[in-house]
This record gives structure tokens, sequence and C-alpha cells, in this order.
């Protein structure tokens, strides 16, 4: 067994090539050092370092411990984090609303993993309704996405409102029935577009179906019709899609808010850890983005 402490001496010494710089680094004195080479080299039973007066080398056998040295290191820092009680770890099934992934979630993630390399996160992409039922049936720990009407759980993180969006050389006149690009199935999106239409006493019809997102923008891309979705499918000018003008006489769709929810108030371990942090920069996901709208 290699001491650490013995260890942390030697690499001082390693990298300072001198005996008291590596006691300043280490904020200890440079009889203390020569005592922990000698236990060291004693423990090895090989002569580790060569001094002269001007300069300390290693011995083939120290350039082998310099470089087991530094992995033992490692090693006992990754040890004491992952059992010191405030290093989030374990795995945590975590389902995102598939319109944040437009955001800088990517890099949300990467500094999380980053800061918390323990943490393992499993996750799911798809529709919020989806997700919600996912979460109620004990298959996500965590979610991150769109508030469903009538649904107070979670953390309010950012609040937006939907826009319409075509294709930049789709025209809808006032007065005709409004071809909708929606998810087949029930979602928060498909339910505000409805809903809005339906309260103006404006007709409608599916012109384009699909489960996914990258679907519906390829039908509106396609010049099929108009969808309700995020401002953040805008941030590309160059992409053909633009929000549906004024004289097309839709109606203002109602603000949804974007939540932090987990299964139970009271998160703790890894899953209250990650809530926490997406909870306080989540934000800043959408600070960056330029809307059409």
């Amino acid at each position: 067994m290699f001491d650490v402490t013995l260890l942390r001496s030697f690499l001082a010494v390693v990298e300072a090539r001198q005996f008291t710089a590596a006691g300043v680094a280490l904020g200890i004195s440079q009889s203390t050092v020569s005592q922990h080479i000698r236990r060291l080299e004693l423990a090895c039973g090989r002569q580790l370092l060569e001094r002269d007066t001007h300069a300390v080398r290693m011995t083939p056998d120290g350039a082998v411990l310099a470089d087991l040295g530094r992995r033992i290191l490692e090693a006992n820092r990754q040890a004491v984090e992952y059992f010191a009680d405030s290093a989030p770890r374990g795995r945590v099934r975590l389902g995102i609303s598939e319109d944040i992934t437009l955001t800088g979630l990517a890099s949300l993630l990467r500094e999380i993993g980053l800061a918390n390399p323990l943490l393992s996160i499993e996750l799911t992409v798809g529709l919020s309704s989806m997700l919600y039922q996912k979460l109620d049936a004990g298959w996500l720990d965590l979610l991150f996405a769109k508030r469903l009407q009538g649904d107070e759980r979670g953390q309010v993180v950012h609040r937006e409102r939907p826009v319409w969006i075509s294709h930049r050389d789709f025209r809808l006149g006032a007065e005709d029935p409004v071809p909708l690009v929606i998810y087949p199935s029930s979602s928060i999106t498909s339910t505000l577009a409805i809903d809005g239409l339906t309260g103006v006493g404006r007709s409608w019809f599916v012109a384009c179906s699909s489960e996914s997102l990258n679907g519906l923008r390829a039908g509106a891309l396609a010049g099929l019709g108009i969808m309700a979705q995020s401002p953040l499918l805008l941030r590309d000018p160059a992409s053909g899609l633009v929000e549906v003008g004024v004289e097309a006489g839709l109606p203002l769709l109602r603000e949804v808010d974007f939540v932090v929810v987990g299964r139970g108030a009271r998160l703790g371990g890894a899953i209250g850890a990650l809530a926490g942090l997406i909870t306080e920069k989540g934000a800043g996901l959408w600070g960056e983005i330029r809307t059409g709208g």
C-alpha cells in the first residue's frame, strides 16, 4: 500500500525539481518533504530520485512510480468524491420535451456532466404529455417539459408563447380554413392550436401530422400548412420558416410554462441535485435564441 501523502510529496518534487519548492507548493517544510521521499524509497526498496547541488532527477524506477503515482492519486480522488455525501451520484431517468432540444440543452448537459462525473443521466425525449405518463407510471424520475393544463406540479423555469409558423412562401387568407400541421396524438401545442381556432370560430383541418417535431417541421417546410410551435423554430433565418403574419387573422396563443417535475414533492440525492441544476440554469437555455415575433 502506498501512502498518498508520500506520493503527493514525491510528485511535487518531480514537478518542481527541488525539495524546497516542492515544500512551498505543498505548504510543508523542506525537511518534511525529504522524510517523505526517504519513507517512500524504503517502501519501494528502490532509489527514486538522484540529487546534486543544482537539481533533482528521477531514476528509471522513479519515472515508473511517477506514472503509477498519478494514477493512484486520481483513483483516490474519484473514490473520495464517490463516497462523499456532497457528490451527486447514481442514475437519473430524465424526460425532456422535444422542443427543449432546440435550445442550448446540449451545453447544459455537458456542464452538468463535467461538474458531476458520477451522475448518470438516462435521457428520454418526446411529447410532454407522453413524458408525464411515463413519470406517473414510474418510468421516469424527473422531467423538464411543458406544464400540462390543470397540472400545478413542478418548478417553473421558463414561460413562452407559441407562435404560428409556416414556410415563408405559404399564404393564408383571413377567411380561409386553416391547414394544420400537428401531432396526431394529444399534445399541448396541438390543443392550444385547436382551442385557439375554435375559440374564434375559425375552421381548420389536418393537412399533415407527425409524431416527431422534425416531421412537423418538414411538413411546414413543404408548404403543407401551418403549425403552432415554439418560436425556437425560428432561430435560424435561413431555415425557410417564418412567423405567420397578422393578415392571416390567426388568434394569439396561450402562454405555456416549462417546468421541472419529479415524482414527489421532495426530491433528494442525485434526482434532487439534477433538478436543482436545471432549475438554476434552465432559463439561460433560451437566453441567446432570437425568435421571430
